[in-house]
């Protein structure tokens, strides 16, 4: 009798095992959103620092960042998400942030100190949520022929247009750029989002 229990439990640990490691594997539809958003957040970082940054931005966790700059965010904008954070070639800060649905973005000099408000990067990294089953045939059609074994998981539009659309097979997460006409553009970025939990707060937490 204590044979066939232990039997019993051990199948249903395993079973169990199976489970979570499928669960695990398999991209989840929360971290599909985050990714298309810190992919975003990314792209207008890029296309709105050029005047007021030095050579390419190196993405970094939102963990590294100085302690000036989260006591800044915290104090200012005080449960605010990191959604992305990096530094330029003068070591200075750019870090995306996302409070009540408005995004902000902010640059640090490299010793952390706030300097000023990023221009015209809310807008550009604000997405609209877009209805998957809407999406251009161009668009889907360049994903099966592409991605074959990817599925489309979120999708959503910025000021200019631009349609950020996440497609995840068991393991992996791309995020797919296309302009208004569904044209694809690039393969974006996905910069590390916030330790990999994709829930920091202003702390960087």
């Amino acid at each position: 009798m204590k044979k066939q229990l232990l039997l019993l439990l051990m199948a249903v640990f395993g079973l169990y095992m199976v489970a979570c490691q499928s669960q695990d594997a398999t991209p989840s539809s929360d971290g599909d959103l985050e990714a298309i958003q810190v992919s975003a957040a990314r792209t207008a970082a890029d296309s709105t620092t050029k005047t007021k940054c030095k050579g390419k931005l190196t993405p970094i966790d939102s963990t590294a960042l100085p302690s000036k700059v989260i006591s800044y965010i915290t104090t200012n904008y005080a449960g605010a998400q990191v959604k992305f954070a990096a530094t330029d070639s003068l070591g200075q800060y750019v870090v995306g942030i996302s409070l009540n649905s408005t995004h902000t973005g902010l640059l640090f000099d490299a010793s952390g100190n706030f300097i000023q408000i990023i221009e015209k990067y809310g807008k550009k990294a604000k997405l609209t949520a877009v209805d998957i089953t809407t999406l251009p045939a161009s668009v889907t059609s360049y994903v099966t022929t592409n991605y074959s074994g990817y599925t489309i998981k979120k999708a959503g539009t910025n000021a200019d247009g631009n349609l950020f659309v996440g497609i995840a097979n068991d393991t992996t997460r791309v995020v797919l750029v296309f302009d208004s006409a569904g044209t694809f553009v690039k393969v974006a970025d996905i910069p590390p989002m916030n330790g990999g939990r994709g829930k920091g707060k202003g702390r960087g937490h």
